[in-house]
């Protein structure tokens, strides 16, 4: 059996980013994130954005605390996480998401700026000047046949 817990949301931070650190020096953030509900409900009271908890480690924490605040739309890619623990009226559960990934999107402050961006070295892109042996590897392959198919060859055109 496969278990997948996988959790994309994108909306504005509910107040600005305070970095805490842990005993041993690990960069530590909670933030909310509102996220719009794409339909309404039939009784016009209702909220119409869900409020999401979020927890965001290390590059992500630092990141989020240096460039987005109150208002910022950001894309939060990560898991979900409960958790329990005393309070003074019992024991408290609490459901978050742990951000993985984080993505500043819009910067309500930086209207018709660059806004900055993160991404995991994952997500980085491959540029051919940043590679001193690019040319080369193209020479390589010049001198290889090409393939001629046709899109009735493709299975899924």
């Amino acid at each position: 059996m496969i278990n997948i817990n996988n959790v994309t949301l994108v909306g504005r931070l509910t107040k600005d980013i305070e970095l805490r650190k842990t005993s041993s020096n690990t960069s530590v953030c909670n933030f909310t994130v509102a996220v719009d509900r794409r339909f309404q409900s039939q009784q016009n009271n209702g909220p119409t954005a869900d409020f999401i908890n979020c927890i965001a480690w290390r590059q992500s924490a630092d990141f989020l605390s240096s460039y987005a605040s109150k208002g910022t739309i950001v894309g939060v890619e990560g898991r979900i996480q409960t958790r329990s623990y005393d309070g003074q009226n019992g024991k408290v559960y609490v459901t978050e998401v742990v951000a993985d990934n984080v993505q500043i999107i819009s910067n309500r402050n930086a209207a018709g700026s660059n806004a900055p961006t993160y991404s995991s070295p994952s997500n980085q892109t491959f540029t051919p000047s940043a590679d001193p042996g690019f040319e080369s590897m193209d020479d390589d392959f010049s001198n290889t046949p090409s393939l001629d198919i046709s899109s009735d060859d493709l299975p899924f055109y």
